[in-house]
Order: structure tokens, then sequence, then C-alpha cells
């Protein structure tokens, strides 16, 4: 089971918590992860706004923490970079860590700090949050939002060859069709919904959908609530969303990102990570989804994925 988004490693300092130890804040630790048969977990490194000002020393301070946070609990979980590392993990009965970067500020303008963050083991990049940065616009630009500036163009380029995912979430309809046009490799949406069925600006169209999935790529369906419904969200709803997405991109683009420790409030059935996937699965299997496109949906379309572009 892979879970493709959680802002957990951003929280951790600020809520007094270990990665280690279970916690009633939150949502996401290593005792919940092992409660919810999470088998690799993609954390991710968010730089927000008020980071912008030193956004390479903070995102050196968070790779510091989560680096700690592999050597304090190096029996449970460890760091991974490619597939042969994640094999080797899971044989091991350890849970797989994939370190992410939200944001493209933490590049400060520079492809040699991406190139970087590589070295560092960052495997993806969520190329803005919902305003302007060096690389692209956001959904938060509304209409005023454009595309790809000259350098977001040569960082995606340079991703592709290095083996390192594009994420699509956050980012301006512009850009993302500037991604599309300007790599050809598999992107994800590592935590976005469908537009069709909740008009959130931070969705997905079908036309996307459908683009992503030609390429090969993975749609994490997320836990937001605002995202699964914008009056009433439910586990029920976020299952309309899957099934949506089957329709739409076929089985092979959707997996899972829920957006743990980066969100206030949860839906019911979704609380944490001990619970939300068993619920999910149980419902898929209800619904009438087959063992091996439930096992698609939570784990290995994200596992082919990595694979794919990272080794």
């Amino acid at each position: 089971m892979v879970d493709g988004h959680c802002d957990t490693l951003t929280v951790l300092t600020q809520q007094n918590r270990t990665l280690g130890y279970s916690s009633s804040r939150g949502h996401l630790d290593l005792p919940r992860l092992r409660q919810g048969g999470i088998d690799v977990q993609f954390f991710a490194i968010f730089v927000g706004p008020e980071n912008s000002i030193q956004p390479v020393s903070y995102t050196n301070e968070i790779i510091t923490l989560f680096q700690d946070s592999m050597l304090a609990n190096s029996s449970d979980i460890c760091h991974v970079k490619n597939s042969e590392e994640i094999k080797k993990a899971l044989s091991a009965n350890k849970i797989c860590a994939v370190l992410t970067i939200e944001g493209g500020e933490a590049l400060r303008g520079s492809i040699e700090q991406l190139e970087e963050y590589y070295r560092q083991g960052v495997r993806a990049l969520t190329l803005t949050w919902n305003g302007r940065n060096e690389l692209a616009d956001g959904v938060g630009l509304g209409k005023e939002a454009g595309g790809l500036t000259v350098l977001g163009r040569q960082v995606v380029q340079r991703m592709a060859e290095i083996g390192m995912i594009i994420d699509v979430s956050h980012i301006s309809q512009p850009s993302f069709w500037d991604v599309m046009s300007e790599v050809k490799v598999p992107l994800v949406a590592s935590h976005s919904n469908c537009f069709s069925l909740c008009n959130h600006p931070r969705n997905l169209t079908d036309e996307q959908v459908r683009a992503i999935a030609v390429r090969g790529g993975v749609i994490g369906v997320t836990f937001v609530p605002q995202f699964i419904d914008l009056y009433s969200a439910s586990l029920d709803r976020l299952l309309d969303h899957i099934e949506h997405l089957y329709k739409v991109g076929g089985i092979a683009c959707i997996g899972l990102g829920s957006d743990f420790d980066g969100i206030d409030d949860t839906t019911a059935g979704l609380e944490h990570a001990g619970v939300a996937v068993p619920n999910i699965s149980s419902l898929l299997r209800k619904r009438g989804f087959s063992s091996s496109e439930v096992d698609k949906i939570l784990g290995d379309n994200w596992l082919r994925l990595f694979k794919d572009v990272c080794g």
C-alpha cells in the first residue's frame, strides 16, 4: 500500500511529535502507518510562503530532520530512492520513505540546487503551491495565472533527464499544459481529486485526467474534505472520485495521496493513517472492484510509476 503525499515532516517539530511514537495529534506516525498497512509513504517538504525568504536553508533543515528520523527508527523505516531499494526494504519488513518537495521555491531559481536535492535523495517536486514562483503559476492566481517560466521549462526538462517525478498538483491550468508539452515522461498529481464531482480549483478536469492517464501517470486521490465535496465530504464521496477516475482515465491512473498532516479537518473514516486505507479497501470491494484493481489503486500504480521514472 502506498500513500503518495503527506506533510508530516513540516509539522513534527511544531506539534512536538516524533515519527516513531504514536500521538493523538496529527494524522501520521510509524505506529499508525503500521496499523493502516502502509508500506510506502511519500514525505513532502512543504515550502510555504512563510519559508520563501530562505527556502534552501529551510528545506535542508527539514531534510536533516527526515534523515535523523530515519536513523532513529532504522529498524522500522528507511529512505528509498529507487525500486530496488523498495524491494529490499519490504523484504526486511521495513516501511519505505520517499522524500519529496512541495514548492519550487525550494530551488531558489537554481537548477544546480535541484540536482543537489536529487543527490540528497529527493525524488519528486511539486512545482508550485497555490501562488507564483520562479517556475510557474499556481491555481490560486485564478484567471490571472500564466504558465511555466523559462526556468520552469528548464527545470521540468532536467527532472525528466535525471529521473525525478514531476508533480502537477497545485499548478495552474496554463502551467499544467505547458508541462505536458515540454516533457513526455509520466506525470503525477500527488494529491488532487475530480473537478467534475467537486468544482474546487485544486481538482483536475476530465481533460487533465485523460492527459495524465495517457502518459502512464498517477493521480493521488486526496482526503482533503473540501476537495472531496464542497458541502458534505464523506468516505463514500471519495469513492465516487475513484470511480470517476476509473471511467475517465482507466484503472492505471488511480492512486492515493492523503495530504495527512497538511489539513486541519478530516472526513469520517479517513481520520488518520491507521484507518483510512483499510476503510477505502473495504468500500472498493463492496463497489465491485476486483482484487487486482484494488491492488493497483492502493499501491501498484504508484510503484509502477516510481520504477518507470526513478528506476
